[in-house]
């Protein structure tokens, strides 16, 4: 092995240039994947928690009605 070769002999620079394309190729599906948390993802759990939190509003305005009942008696 020389100076010019990694420990599995394969030339630095092309060793070198497969690196570049993987990070290339991980960066590229990284942002296809913040694409689809921003597109898909996000606007369905923000469709779930307002739903959620408008069934807690009104169980607890249910509630709040039920304790106002109990001390008028």
């Amino acid at each position: 092995m020389n100076g010019s070769e990694n420990p599995t002999g394969t030339p630095r620079s092309n060793f070198e240039q497969d690196l570049r394309n993987a990070a290339a190729r991980a960066e590229e599906e990284l942002q296809r994947l913040i694409r689809y948390m921003n597109d898909e993802v996000v606007p369905d759990v923000r469709r779930h928690s307002s739903v959620a939190l408008r069934s807690a509003s009104d169980g607890l305005r249910s509630l709040a009605e039920k304790m106002e009942q109990g001390n008028r008696r």
